[in-house]
C-alpha cells in the first residue's frame, strides 16, 4: 500500500471516499517543487513541476491497490501518477503518489491558483454532478478517451 497526496477536489474526504471506494486516514501536508493552477472552465486544479512552488494538500495513508485503480480511472488521461516526497510535521518527509498534469495539457491551466474555499462554497456540487471522471469509475460505462474541456 502507498500514500497519496491530493491538492484539489479529493481533499474533501467525502469525495475521496466515493472515488476510492474506501475510508482512508489522512493528515495535512505540503509538496515542494510543484505549483497548483485552476483548470480553465472547470472546478478542479492541476499541479505541474515548478522549483519555486509549494502546494498545500492532504496526505491519505495506506491507499490499497484497488483504490488506486479507481483513482487512475477517475483522473483520466490528463494526469500522470508520480512518486513524490510530502512534507509534514516539522519537516518529516513521507513517500507518496500524486497526480501531475501531463505536459501536453499545460495550456488549459489558468494563470492563478485554484481556490479550495471557493470550490467548497460554489463548485463542489457542480463538480460532483458533472465531472466526467465519475463515469469512468463504473467499468460498464467505460469511455475510450476523455478529453478536457477547452
Amino acid at each position: 500500500m502507498q500514500n497519496l497526496f491530493v491538492y484539489g477536489t479529493l481533499m474533501c474526504e467525502d469525495i475521496m471516499e466515493e472515488v476510492s471506494g474506501c475510508f482512508l486516514p489522512c493528515v495535512e501536508g505540503r509538496l515542494s517543487g510543484f505549483c497548483r493552477r485552476a483548470v480553465k472552465r472547470e472546478h478542479y486544479p492541476a499541479i505541474f513541476p515548478d522549483d519555486r512552488g509549494i502546494v498545500a494538500g492532504i496526505l491519505y495513508m495506506n491507499v490499497p491497490p484497488p483504490a488506486f485503480e479507481r483513482l487512475d480511472r477517475f483522473e483520466g488521461e490528463m494526469y500522470a501518477r508520480r512518486s513524490v516526497q510530502v512534507e509534514f510535521d516539522y519537516g518529516t518527509l513521507l513517500p507518496a503518489e500524486t497526480y501531475v498534469i501531463r505536459p501536453e495539457f499545460l495550456d488549459i491551466l489558468e494563470a492563478f491558483d485554484w481556490d479550495y474555499e471557493a470550490f467548497l462554497s460554489h463548485g463542489k456540487r457542480v463538480f460532483q454532478k458533472h465531472y466526467r471522471g465519475y463515469r469512468l469509475l463504473d467499468p460498464a460505462n467505460q469511455v475510450s478517451s476523455v478529453k478536457p474541456v477547452g
